[in-house]
């Protein structure tokens, strides 16, 4: 399987074995202000975001993940990367950016990157909503 496009960088492997921020066991645990929740039907990962906010930063986030290696990475690292942010600055961390964190996943497991920013968007907006 030499030369094979499926490779996970050393700081995938790292935070798929040691998940930073991962909400273990009952959500009642975690008080949160908000939470989002995405889906993808084609490959069955879900992601749920549950974040904390204080004067307009996420100042703790704790994360669930349905899914393979690459969504538990993608989710552990953005948890990480959107610590201590504005929600607006939150918001700017896109799949690339959790992508270009990560070294770069397989190309056909990028879509996990995509599935944590989603989910934290709509924690996000569900905050400013008020829901």
């Amino acid at each position: 399987m030499e030369n094979q496009d499926w490779v996970y960088s050393n700081i995938v492997k790292d935070h798929f074995l040691n998940p930073r921020n991962f909400l273990f066991g009952d959500e009642k645990q975690f008080e949160f202000d908000a939470v989002g929740t995405v889906g993808n039907p084609i490959c069955g990962d879900q992601m749920r975001m549950y974040i904390k906010v204080s004067d307009d930063r996420i100042v703790d986030v704790r994360w669930k993940t349905y899914g393979c290696a690459s969504a538990i990475a993608s989710t552990s690292a953005l948890s990480e990367l959107v610590k201590g942010k504005t929600l607006d600055e939150a918001l700017k961390i896109d799949a690339k950016a959790i992508d270009d964190y990560l070294g770069n996943l397989p190309k056909h497991k990028f879509h996990c990157s995509v599935l944590g920013h989603e989910a934290l968007a709509e924690a996000i907006k569900k905050y400013r909503d008020g829901s």
